[in-house]
């Protein structure tokens, strides 16, 4: 297995991007990163492309093919990526596979969703079929639903509080404030979380990632090659996934994402290190109850400790751990096949010292961890510094 390091990184602002359709996200990140890389598309080896459900939201199928087309990459191998909310994470894992194995050199992976094209019920529809559609969405429960019951019995076992949750949603504003490509730039406090609209008890609208567009493409090559296309190459140390049940009832507990403990793990050994040598980490905070789940089942808290780590302050930026200092989707926006994406393009800027305001000082060691569905799908890269 060889080394492989990401050299090119390429980000859409995310929100509601009523100017761009599908083709023109796509091409905005693609030359952005193809650009960093300092490649001409006669190099691009395949591409990899992710989105959930383009053709519910955008009519728009055969994803992988436009991006190559839309980056100018003709007659090179494209190949679509689905794997709900985790799509991105997925497409980069198979990216890394790729280079790793020998079997191409220089890929292109990238992910895009233009969610705000269709109403808020049929958004609602479509990111439905991330569960059990028999056995959940015909029966009435959405995601926010099914996040709520996590939570009820998060609060039921840790006593984990509303204010508690509410502080995720704080920290991940105040950190979207400092990002230009954040879907939501506003800082917001515990009382404005309380006090917004009950989507699902406990769950309210602030605890709730948003519907929105965008897109981001990271290119990847061999780690002994990586200084040919870029000065400050980020080494992916470790990629891991895991499954587990697609139905939430079938779990062996419903406070804890099993296949997330699984893939950290495998993250953590072949990387050769442990969650307190993580500097920062990009969680999938689709919920506030989902990045505390997250940080008990990465390792960075016993359980039931996480909520009241954050609320104190201890994942907030330049503090202990700083987490999703992108935003992570409640902030920065949730356009669901680029969120794994956005998540390693976040990493990558802070580890090159490129993240202006919201810098990670020191930052040699980072973690992202993107879930598709209520946990049927984890996948968990761990990124370092190149020397």
């Amino acid at each position: 297995m060889r080394d492989v390091a990401i050299v090119g990184i390429g980000l859409t602002r995310f929100g509601e991007r009523w100017e761009h359709g599908l083709r023109e996200l796509m091409a905005e990140a693609g030359v952005k990163a193809l650009t960093d890389a300092r490649i001409e598309s006669k190099d691009v080896e395949i591409v990899y492309g992710s989105t959930m459900a383009s053709g519910r939201f955008a009519g728009q199928e055969h994803v992988a093919a436009l991006l190559a087309d839309q980056m100018g990459l003709k007659n090179v191998p494209a190949v679509r990526i689905e794997n709900a909310c985790a799509s991105g994470g997925s497409a980069l894992r198979q990216g890394y596979l790729a280079v790793a194995g020998g079997i191409h050199d220089i890929v292109v992976v990238g992910g895009v969703e233009k969610m705000t094209d269709v109403t808020t019920a049929e958004a609602t529809t479509a990111l439905g079929g991330a569960g059990d559609q028999e056995w959940e969405l015909a029966q009435g429960i959405t995601f926010p639903g099914l996040y709520a019951l996590m939570a009820k019995r998060h609060m039921h076992e840790y006593g984990t509080t509303e204010e508690q949750l509410a502080s995720v949603a704080v920290k991940n504003h105040e950190n979207a404030s400092k990002n230009k490509y954040a879907q939501f730039r506003k800082k917001i406090t515990i009382d404005d979380v309380l006090k917004s609209r009950v989507v699902s008890d406990p769950l309210k609208v602030f605890d709730c990632s948003p519907i929105s567009d965008g897109a981001a493409v990271v290119v990847l090559a061999p780690l002994e090659k990586a200084r040919q296309y870029n000065d400050t190459p980020i080494t992916i140390a470790a990629s891991s996934q895991a499954s587990d049940t697609l139905r939430l009832a079938e779990r062996e507990k419903l406070t804890e994402v099993k296949a997330a403990q699984i893939a950290a793990s495998g993250a953590y050994r072949t990387a050769k290190v442990s969650p307190k040598d993580i500097n920062l980490a990009e969680v999938h905070d689709c919920f506030t109850i989902a990045e505390i789940m997250a940080m008990e089942d990465l390792g960075f808290f016993e359980k039931g400790k996480a909520a009241k780590a954050i609320f104190e302050g201890e994942t907030a930026l330049n503090s202990r751990l700083s987490v999703n200092t992108s935003g992570g989707l409640k902030g920065c926006g949730h356009p669901v096949g680029a969120t794994g994406i956005k998540q390693a393009v976040e990493v990558v800027m802070q580890l090159r010292g490129e993240a202006g305001e919201r810098q990670v000082s020191n930052a040699e060691v980072g973690l992202t961890h993107n879930v598709g569905g209520s946990g049927a799908t984890a996948v968990v890269h761990i990124m370092k510094r190149s020397n």
